[in-house]
């Protein structure tokens, strides 16, 4: 359930708001929604990939309109999703197409095509960089000017588009099960309720749009001490992806790809982890074989996607034992609009609950 404020003192309320809006203005500066699309980057593709919306100029309005509250841009954006018409579904699209712009693997030192650091916070010292406070637009875009003129100008032969992927290397050994392809149609949890069991696509998209802190605490716990064996990121890989819809104006029978719609491409980050996982063979032998978690979100959100793929791996494999193998316990309490909504709701009037239990009270201590 979402829970959203309820109605009376309708005066009061309105004060309310003004007031809030007060707190964005008192300080007499008003931040421009490009600047918030230009310069937050991390918050904005969080903000998108919990939302389950691909818009980084409403990402930036809901950013700019909660004073960079996440969890309230994420559920206004939530809100204004479900108001939207959905007219077209996309063509499958196939992740061996990714236009890189980074990939690493802690799997292997040598992979094919190289591993392209891209940006990261991964290399830097994380220290405050005070220069910042005193920095000009004109020193930015001449340090921009120097940067394009010195590597975006420069010839590269590699295919960035068409790099293999590393979990192929395993496969051809065997010591990846190579996996029967589910053409099945997925599971929309934001047109269907949630059931148990679960289907693994609906288990995808829950936690694919699950709040950044949860997915992460979770994978966390699981790795500590509930359930998950220490995996390797085969592959991590951030970069665009084009989408495609049929052609609108064809008979549904027909398949013809070059009459595909390009429609625009979105930023996403993949994670394939490699699992060791120890089998019972004949005569109690065991054996070593690798199994893959898998995690996709919105942007470059790439702890998330990381946790994402040991927790996918946690429920596809579940051990009884532990509660990061529950789907039910996972997948309700890592939903941002859900849990902080509820967690919200406790501001709410709850008069009448409360004075009831504080007349049990009272009663009990009296007979006493």
């Amino acid at each position: 359930m979402g829970y959203v404020a309820v109605k009376g003192g309708t005066i009061a309320i309105e004060e309310s708001i003004k007031k809030l809006k007060y707190e964005r203005l008192k300080n007499k500066r008003i931040l421009n929604v490009e600047d918030i699309r230009g310069g937050m980057r991390g918050l904005i593709d969080q903000v998108m990939s919990e939302s389950s919306l691909y818009s980084e100029e409403l990402a930036a309005i809901a950013i700019k309109q909660t004073q960079g509250n996440a969890e309230e841009a994420v559920f206004i954006l939530r809100a204004y999703r479900s108001t939207l018409p959905r007219k077209h579904y996309t063509k499958v699209v196939d992740t061996n197409n990714m236009f890189v712009e980074r990939r690493i693997s802690a799997s292997f030192k040598d992979i094919v095509g190289g591993q392209i650091l891209g940006a990261s916070y991964d290399y830097t010292h994380r220290l405050i960089d005070f220069d910042l406070s005193n920095e000009t637009i004109d020193e930015a875009l001449n340090w921009v000017k120097e940067f394009e003129a010195q590597y975006i100008e420069k010839e590269d032969n590699t295919n960035l588009g068409k790099l293999p992927k590393v979990v192929d290397y395993l496969r051809k050994e065997g010591l990846i099960k190579s996996c029967v392809d589910d053409n099945s149609e997925p599971l929309d949890i934001t047109k269907k309720s949630l059931e148990f069991p679960s289907h693994r696509s609906e288990r995808l998209q829950i936690l694919t749009r699950g709040q950044t802190g949860a997915v992460t605490s979770l994978g966390y716990a699981a790795l500590r001490a509930y359930g998950a064996t220490h995996p390797t990121v085969g592959e991590l890989r951030t970069g665009k992806l084009d989408l495609y819809i049929d052609n609108p104006l064809n008979s549904p029978d027909d398949d013809d790809e070059n009459d595909d719609f390009y429609i625009g491409d979105i930023s996403v980050t993949e994670v394939e982890s490699f699992i060791p996982n120890m089998i019972e063979k004949k005569y109690g032998k065991k054996e070593l074989e690798f199994v893959i978690g898998y995690g996709i979100c919105y942007g470059q959100n790439e702890t998330k996607a990381i946790a994402m793929s040991i927790i996918d791996n946690c429920l596809e494999n579940p051990d009884d034992r532990y509660p990061t193998s529950n789907e039910e316990f996972v997948l309700y309490n890592i939903d941002s609009v859900e849990s902080t909504g509820f967690i919200s709701h406790l501001k709410l009037p709850h008069y009448v609950t409360f004075q009831s239990k504080l007349d049990s009270v009272r009663k009990t201590r009296k007979e006493k």
